[in-house]
């Protein structure tokens, strides 16, 4: 059964892991195959990877430190050690420090770098005649004779190995180290290996010699070259380079996706502006110029141009008599004087609902007829895991002679299930000023519990009829954040807009 092991392996190898094996019960480092096989280090590496996946090798990486000449240190390497170069210019006799500087052919950071070093080693000595004057002593003749232990270490072969360095040139290392741009110190990684059990019985075999077609080509079926001879085997368990394919940031896509599924479901897609007036975000909705939601702690305001050049007066006055006493809709208002300063106030949209009267009111607007927003909307907010202060909405309505609010709980039903994927659905009684009756639809998520997911209901005569609109009207919108978790199974609404490269490659594709 081994044996069988082994001859699959050898029908699924590489040309390069052919080239190779037969190396390696001799040699376990990259730079040994370099030579031997004269393969690039690419092909080398990408061998024993393979290798490493068919278990026919075992791969071991190791960093340590390696010392290799600075640009000081090739400098020095030519023209000599600003010390050495001083002693020898001292040779025939004392030298002022200008003499000495120029005679050596030293900067001033040399000069004074050489000068602390032959005082350290007892070499010169400086005294103060007319001049500061430099004498070469017995110590330093000596160690010109014998040479500088710090010049023959930047003589050898580099790189070194730091652990493999002497006490001597431990000791030379240390001493230029403490120098500017002579030596530097790098860390690198190395790489090793040794044969498994069954590399071992891997490298017996005659892998080379191995009459294995790796690819098929035109003139082999024209010759018949493939007569006799095995093809490579595909090795489908091998580890691959993990590819990370072109793709849509994950929920710009899902934006997307639920914008066409709205499309082919027969709903027509509905626009406004970002900056919106209180008449058409609130005013129009039937909410009270004194509701809450008007407060500047739940509303962004413009401050220029801070109210609307011009809005439909008519409509505006009929919205107007519908607050204050109710205006024949079966209503009684909400009786109070009506603020028409106030309604021309700009604030950004607090929500996707401000489009659906501007629709109603249009004489684009079909009965019957079905529509859909997707807008980004505005409200101060504490930031946490499941709130946004901006934040994107998808909403909608629907308008036909007849429709009730059993068609609307099937149509909440219908966007869970699908935009969702969950069956852990419930819609439960809501308050909305421009609904009656209200439902929100609550749905569970796996780790947050369950979330308000929409609010809806049937537009109140209130809203309709100044509108110029008869036919009843189910209405909902949806915060298309919270739908995202759901697909994409997420804890935290931020990560939907997270730039971090792990998230964006490695998420859900929905």
């Amino acid at each position: 059964m081994a044996n069988l092991d082994v001859k699959k392996i050898i029908r699924s190898l590489h040309p390069l892991e052919r080239k190779i094996i037969p190396y390696l019960d001799k040699y376990n480092s990259m730079n040994s195959l370099k030579n031997i096989t004269k393969l690039k280090d690419v092909e080398i590496m990408r061998a024993l990877q393979w290798l490493t996946n068919k278990k026919i090798i075992e791969l071991k990486e190791d960093s340590k430190e390696i010392v290799v000449l600075g640009p000081n240190g090739k400098k020095y390497l030519s023209e000599g050690l600003p010390e050495k170069r001083l002693l020898e210019a001292l040779r025939k006799g004392q030298l002022t420090i200008n003499q000495a500087k120029a005679k050596a052919n030293l900067s001033k950071e040399e000069l004074n770098i050489a000068l602390g070093v032959l005082r350290k080693k007892a070499a010169i000595f400086i005294t103060k005649e007319r001049d500061l004057v430099i004498k070469m002593m017995d110590q330093g003749k000596n160690i010109l004779q014998k040479g500088f232990m710090e010049e023959q270490f930047i003589q050898k072969e580099f790189p070194l190995s730091v652990e493999d360095l002497s006490p001597e040139e431990k000791f030379s290392f240390e001493q230029l180290r403490r120098r500017k741009d002579i030596i530097k110190l790098e860390l690198v990684k190395t790489k090793t290996f040794k044969l498994t059990d069954l590399g071992k019985e891997v490298v017996k075999e005659n892998v080379e010699a191995s009459d294995i077609i790796d690819s098929l080509t035109g003139n082999i079926l024209k010759t018949s070259a493939w007569k006799g001879k095995a093809f490579r085997r595909y090795d489908i368990e091998a580890n691959v380079p993990k590819l990370f394919a072109a793709k849509k940031q994950p929920y710009r896509r899902f934006l997307d996706e639920v914008r066409q599924s709205f499309l082919a479901m027969g709903f027509k897609e509905m626009t406004g502006p970002l900056v919106e007036t209180e008449f058409w975000n609130m005013d129009a909705l039937f909410m009270p110029q004194f509701h809450s939601a008007r407060d500047i702690h739940d509303a962004y305001y413009i401050k220029a141009p801070k109210q609307a050049k011009s809005l439909p007066m008519d409509l505006v006055r009929k919205v107007a008599k519908v607050h204050e006493n109710g205006a024949g809709t079966g209503s009684k208002g909400w009786g109070y004087a009506f603020d028409f300063k106030k309604t021309q106030q700009n604030l950004l949209r607090t929500h996707d609902t401000a489009i659906s009267p501007r629709i109603l009111y249009s004489e684009k607007l079909e009965v019957p007829g079905k529509y859909f927003q997707m807008v980004r909307c505005f409200r101060p907010d504490v930031v946490d895991a499941t709130h946004l202060p901006d934040f994107n909405q998808t909403g909608g309505f629907v308008i036909e002679e007849g429709i009730n609010f059993s068609h609307l709980k099937g149509l909440l039903k219908l966007f869970a299930e699908k935009f969702c994927e969950s069956d852990q659905i419930k819609v439960k009684p809501g308050y909305f000023p421009f609904t009656e009756p209200s439902a929100e639809l609550m749905a569970k998520h796996p780790d947050l519990g369950w979330i308000e997911l929409a609010g809806s209901g049937i537009f109140r005569p209130e809203v309709c009829r100044p509108l110029g609109v008869t036919a009843p009207v189910i209405a909902w919108g949806v915060g298309l954040e919270r739908l995202a978790m759901f697909k994409l199974n997420l804890k935290d609404i931020r990560q939907l807009f997270s730039y971090d490269l792990d998230f964006i490659r490695n998420a859900r594709v929905i």
